[in-house]
């Protein structure tokens, strides 16, 4: 969307004068022309060379996280089921909106919406603001007139999102302090304390224990080459984020997420709760099956489960049921695969799908509880086997130098 600068005249007959996104200057055109103003010049604005102000978009665009958009569904649907109209509405979400990024697509929602765009047509252009899912519903809501429904069921949905995001954060977070904390203790043991014994150790003359020897060198090498192991971590953390950036990179990575002791269960779990609870939300809604599950599937935040979720489908286009495709995936455990044979006999699989996904969150509340169990007695080796090497490596030489003086 390129920037265009106008003028135009008012029913009064005033100049005005001001800037304007658009796809061209025909639907800034027309945009002023909804606006009941009348276009004397229209033509490209100077691009934006400022690098605060696009580093500030990027940052906003980043920081947008599950709340704002809770906080959007939430306004939208009060503001529709009052009855407000839809430009006005999204008008007034844009000039109380905090970020600068949803601001800024509100605004363009704005003038799309005036330009004769549905609202599920505007979304789909800010993508990296609102989620497919999120726009699906909104399609849905606009086609049966019940936008303020489709509102309300996103804000629920993201909420039990949210709740699960915050169980698993709550669950993990000691143990990513422990790890942080030994991290930074290693750190500073190498960088200002193994230094510090290492000119007594060298005046001592006598032959170092192992322990000693490795300590001192892993050191030594810290000390002399941390600008290179700082510029090869760098270049490994680029390396990784590219490989991350491609499809089959990512796929890979959110199939090893699952293969992690302890953690790799609990992921599993979260992504087929979210899978459920959005499954069974959207054929509320009344999207087409097949069309439901491409959408999820895209939706779910794991590429590798995403992909089987994408076999599901074109197994499903072919005829087969869902409870027999659900099975060829390998996710579901049996109990649930009867809970989906059920929905589809009885003809309410969206009912069932949502009984799925209360089992799933009953198992993902289990985990959570015995993960720290799982972790802490891990953590307490390492970090045993981390203060013995260096219990030995400094205290054996002090104890041999003393023994030798008492000698």
């Amino acid at each position: 969307m390129a920037n265009f600068a106008y003028k135009a005249r008012n029913p009064q007959g005033k100049l005005i004068i001001g800037q304007l996104d658009g796809e061209s200057a025909q639907a800034v055109a027309h945009t002023l022309n909804s606006r009941g103003l009348i276009p004397l010049v229209i033509e490209p604005g100077a691009k934006d060379t400022d690098i605060l102000r696009k580093f500030a978009h990027w940052r906003a665009k980043r920081s947008l996280n599950i709340n704002d958009l809770i906080l959007f569904c939430r306004q939208m649907y009060s503001l529709t089921k009052a009855g407000v109209p839809l430009t006005r509405a999204i008008t007034s979400l844009a000039d109380s909106s905090r970020n600068l990024a949803l601001k800024q697509a509100l605004l363009g929602l704005t003038r799309k919406l005036e330009s004769g765009q549905t609202l599920s047509q505007a979304m789909s252009q800010y993508g990296q603001i609102f989620p497919l899912l999120l726009i699906s519903i909104v399609n849905v809501g606009e086609t049966t007139g019940n936008l303020e429904q489709a509102f309300l069921h996103i804000a629920r949905y993201l909420e039990r999102e949210k709740e699960t995001e915050n169980r698993i954060k709550t669950a993990l977070r000691y143990p990513g302090m422990v790890v942080a904390a030994i991290s930074m203790a290693l750190i500073i043991v190498n960088i200002y304390v193994i230094p510090a014994f290492k000119g007594m150790f060298d005046k001592m003359g006598s032959q170092l224990p192992w322990q000693t020897r490795l300590l001192m060198s892993i050191s030594e090498f810290t000390v002399h080459y941390w600008p290179h192991l700082l510029a090869g971590l760098v270049a490994v953390a680029i390396l990784i984020s590219k490989y991350l950036e491609s499809p089959e990179g990512l796929r890979q990575w959110h199939r090893l997420l699952l293969k992690l002791p302890a953690v790799g269960s609990i992921v599993e779990r979260a992504t087929m709760e979210r899978f459920s609870r959005a499954f069974a939300m959207i054929l509320t809604a009344g999207v087409p099956l097949i069309q439901g599950i491409a959408i999820v599937s895209k939706a779910v935040g794991n590429e590798y489960i995403g992909s089987k979720l994408h076999r599901m489908r074109i197994g499903i286009e072919k005829g087969d049921s869902i409870s027999r495709m659900a099975k060829s995936t390998g996710l579901f455990p049996p109990l649930v695969i009867q809970m989906i044979l059920v929905g589809e006999e009885s003809g309410n699989i969206a009912e069932m799908l949502q009984e799925v996904a209360n089992f799933y969150e009953g198992e993902i509340d289990a985990e959570l509880k015995t993960l720290s169990s799982v972790i802490e007695p891990f953590l307490i080796v390492v970090i045993g086997i981390m203060v013995l090497v260096l219990a030995l490596g400094i205290f054996l030489p002090m104890w041999d130098l003393s023994t030798n003086m008492r000698r």
